[in-house]
C-alpha cells in the first residue's frame, strides 16, 4: 500500500550531517561508591588533574572512593554555533557500584580529528539507582550511566558553508530506485526543468543553478517539503530468541499449504532402594534406575492459504492451528523456502 510521504521524512541532505564526540573524565562527590583501589587509571587521572591545580600527589598514596572514572560522549549537530548547550551521556569506564549524585569535572570532547570541539561539565542525573550492604542489594536500570541535559558548551563549530554548493544531493535512508525516480519526478515537475538526476538507488542530485534559487537553504527547505507516493517494502523482522515478529501489511503471500503438528519425547528417570532381606548376612544396599519413555504425537493440523493471501490472513490462520510464536518463526521460514512468502526475511 502507497502513501504520501514528506521528502523531510525519508531523506537526508549529503553532508549535512552529525558528528560524534568523545571525551575521558572524572566524576566526583559519589557517596563511597565510586571505583576501588585496584583500578589505576582513576587514581592516576585524579593525580594529574590534582598536579594541573598545584597538589602534587603520589599515586600510590591515593585512596579514595568518591571519584570515577568516565567516558562522555554526545553529537555535535550540523550548524553548531560557539556557546551552544549540548545533552551528554556519561558512562562508568571502571567498577564503580553507581554515579548517584556525581559532578562531572571539565572535560574536552574531541571529534574523529582529535580536535576539541565542546568543553563538558555538571552533575549527573541517573535513571536507575543501587543500594544495598552486605551483599544484600537492589539496582533498578543501570546506576553507572547518566545524563547532564545542557552539559557541554560548543567551543568549536563545524560548519557546512552551504552557500559553496553547486548540487545538493538528497539521500534516501532506505535504498528504493522506485522512490529515487520518484523523486527526481517531482522535483523536475516543482522547478519546471531537469535539475534533478537520479543517480542510483538511494541519490538524487540537484543542480542549483538551473533551479534559479540563489540560496540553498531555501531551495533544500522547498524540496522537503515536496511529497511523494512511498512504496513500503514488503519485509518480515524475526527475533529469535524472543519469539518477536514484525510483518508489514503489505507482505502477500502465493498459495500454500502449512501441515503443523507436535512430536513430543518425555524420558522419566526414578531410583528405587534395593535392600538385602533382615537379619540377612548376604547381600548389599544398592540402588535400582527405573527409566518410562512416554510419546505423544499429536495429529497434524494444516491451513490452506489462497492467492494474494496477506498477514492476517496468515496470523489467524496459524493461531487456529494452535501455533506459538517460536512455531511461526519455524513456519515463516519455511514458507519462505518455498517461495510461498513474498517479501525479504530478516533474521536478527
Amino acid at each position: 500500500m502507497d502513501h504520501k510521504v514528506l521528502l523531510r521524512d525519508i531523506a537526508d541532505v549529503e553532508g549535512v550531517r552529525d558528528n560524534q564526540l568523545v571525551g575521558y573524565g572524572l566524576v566526583v562527590g559519589l557517596q563511597g561508591t565510586g571505583d576501588r583501589q585496584q583500578t589505576f587509571f582513576t587514581v592516576q587521572t585524579l593525580a594529574n588533574a590534582m598536579k594541573r591545580m598545584g597538589v602534587q600527589i603520589s599515586p600510590a598514596q591515593v585512596v579514595v572512593k568518591n571519584v570515577a572514572a568516565v567516558f562522555i560522549t554526545t553529537s555535535l549537530p550540523a550548524f553548531s554555533r560557539n556557546g551552544m548547550k549540548l545533552d551528554i551521556t556519561v558512562s562508568s569506564a571502571g567498577d564503580a557500584k553507581s554515579l548517584e549524585g556525581g559532578v562531572l569535572l571539565m572535560t574536552s570532547l574531541r571529534g574523529p580529528d582529535g580536535q576539541v570541539y565542546a568543553e563538558a561539565q555538571g552533575p549527573l542525573t541517573l535513571g536507575g539507582y543501587s543500594e544495598g550492604i552486605s551483599g544484600n542489594t537492589k539496582s533498578i536500570n543501570h546506576p553507572t550511566t547518566g545524563r547532564i541535559p545542557g552539559g557541554a558548551i560548543v567551543e568549536r563549530e563545524a560548519q557546512v558553508d552551504l552557500s559553496q554548493f553547486h548540487t545538493v544531493s538528497f539521500v534516501l535512508r532506505n535504498p528504493d530506485f522506485t522512490a529515487t525516480k520518484d523523486m527526481a519526478d517531482i522535483i523536475n515537475h516543482e522547478f519546471h526543468n531537469p535539475v534533478a538526476t537520479q543517480l542510483d538507488n538511494r541519490t538524487v542530485q540537484i543542480d542549483v543553478k538551473g533551479t534559479g534559487t540563489t540560496s540553498v537553504p531555501l531551495l533544500i527547505a522547498q524540496v522537503q517539503s515536496l511529497a511523494i507516493n512511498f512504496h513500503a517494502p514488503a519485509k518480515v523482522v524475526i527475533n529469535e530468541r524472543t519469539g518477536t515478529i514484525v510483518m508489514g501489511g503489505n507482505v502477500t503471500l502465493s498459495p500454500v499449504s502449512v501441515l503443523h503438528g507436535s512430536l513430543s519425547i518425555q524420558v522419566e528417570t526414578t531410583y528405587a532402594v534395593s535392600q538385602p532381606l533382615p537379619f540377612s548376612n548376604t547381600g548389599t544396599t544398592t540402588p535400582v534406575a527405573n527409566t518410562t519413555v512416554a510419546v505423544k504425537d499429536l495429529p497434524a493440523q494444516s491451513i490452506r492459504l489462497e492467492n494474494g493471501a496477506n498477514v492476517d490472513d496468515l496470523i489467524r490462520g496459524l493461531h487456529a492451528i494452535g501455533a506459538t510464536s517460536h512455531d511461526i518463526v519455524a513456519i515463516l521460514q519455511a514458507i519462505k523456502s518455498s517461495g510461498g512468502l513474498q517479501a525479504d526475511l530478516e533474521v536478527i
